[in-house]
């Protein structure tokens, strides 16, 4: 990824959906000016989502996703077809491709049903426009030839109005501060650290200080109490990686407001409440309570791995009991929650909004307390009601 690019996580995710020779590869690369999906008459041609990162106006930076026909048959289509629904899970918008003036199948009024519960805006492309008496278009429907390339502007149109009602006004950090404030980041760099490189909260927090006009301070936990006393003014905020939150909530005074990137993030993704509600829930584990570790992206394990190995350790400390942990990464996460009596996320930094509220509804609904690293972290070191009283106060 180019140290300019926009990370997956903060693009647009535009899934096309749609029944076996609809026209959604054609489709997509008709949107996209591209050959992203492979073209052919025969049904099923688009075996797996094909995912195509890229700019696109007037939308900006998006994910475009193109599935598996929701029809596809056999074993292996019943695979296919679960990994589409799957898919859902990661969409800010959904479009369906269907036939101009065919009614609806029954799986394409599936999706649409699916859509709906999921809450998901969609529109609808209604493709092969061009063998048919033209219709007006509306605000979700819209009518295109992938033949002959018309009606893409229009439905590029449709799916930004569609997006625009939901759009996320919510910053990392500039909500917290003024022009010309200090912030301090406390970003150790251990042996789990990306080489060269900073981890992507820790970036997005930079970028949203000095757009606000504020002034960033980097330092490792080390040069902290130096920093502090170094700085011509008190900081308005100082941000800490929550492994070492409990050596920097020793440094920074109580009239400094102290929080951690992980629930910055939490906040950032719309999940900061379940998040704490759910840490709360620790106190009430009981002997060989199941405990689910999910980390979003997939990455080589130290030996003190935060998720495998140190937070099992913490909790354990924390509540004396013996649990029984779980753990999954990547797009591993389980489809049954039932079983467990507390899942703990990871920041959910690699993953886009949609995904990470996912995966927190689905906690929810199965009766599942849902929370995440850092705010388990807080819970647990005593700290969590001064760590989020920047964001409620």
């Amino acid at each position: 990824m180019s140290l300019n690019s926009t990370p997956s996580s903060e693009r647009i995710h535009i899934g096309f959906f749609g029944v076996r020779n609809a026209g959604k590869s054609s489709v997509v690369n008709r949107i996209t000016n591209q050959d992203v999906s492979i073209v052919s008459d025969v049904k099923g041609t688009t075996t797996d989502a094909v995912k195509k990162t890229m700019e696109l106006l007037p939308l900006g930076a998006v994910v475009i996703i193109d599935t598996a026909g929701i029809d596809d048959e056999g074993t292996l289509g019943e695979m296919r077809v679960k990994s589409t629904k799957r898919i859902l899970s990661s969409c800010d918008i959904a479009v369906l491709v269907t036939e101009s003036r065919k009614e609806y199948q029954p799986c394409e009024n599936e999706l649409i049903s699916l859509f709906e519960e999921k809450k998901i805006p969609y529109v609808i492309a209604h493709n092969k426009s061009d063998l048919y008496s033209y219709f007006d278009n509306t605000e979700r429907d819209v009518f295109v030839s992938a033949k002959d390339n018309t009606g893409f502007e229009e439905l590029k149109g449709a799916i930004a109005t569609a997006l625009g009602k939901t759009k996320k006004e919510i910053r990392l950090v500039a909500d917290f501060i003024e022009k010309n404030d200090f912030v301090v980041l406390v970003t150790p760099i251990d042996a789990s650290a990306p080489k060269g490189r900073m981890i992507l909260p820790q970036q997005q927090a930079i970028r949203d200080i000095i757009d606000s006009s504020a002034i960033s301070v980097v330092t490792q936990v080390d040069e902290l109490e130096t920093v502090l006393d170094g700085l011509a003014k008190k900081p308005a905020l100082v941000v800490t990686d929550s492994q070492v939150f409990t050596r920097v909530m020793k440094l920074v005074p109580d009239d400094i407001p102290l929080t951690s990137f992980s629930i910055l993030m939490a906040r950032y993704k719309g999940f900061l409440d379940t998040a704490v509600k759910g840490a709360r829930v620790i106190e009430s584990l009981g002997e060989n309570a199941k405990v689910l570790i999910s980390e979003g992206c997939t990455h080589h394990r130290q030996c003190e791995d935060i998720g495998t190995v140190k937070l099992p350790k913490w909790l354990e400390s924390y509540t004396k009991k013996h649990l029984n942990f779980e753990f999954t990464s990547g797009h591993g996460y389980p489809d049954n929650l039932s079983a467990y009596d507390l899942v703990i996320h990871c920041g959910a930094c690699m993953l886009n909004d949609a995904e990470i509220k996912s995966r927190m509804e689905q906690a929810v609904s199965s009766n599942v307390p849902f929370t995440n690293y850092g705010t388990v972290i807080a819970y647990i070191n005593g700290i969590l009601d001064r760590s989020i009283d920047v964001i409620y106060k």
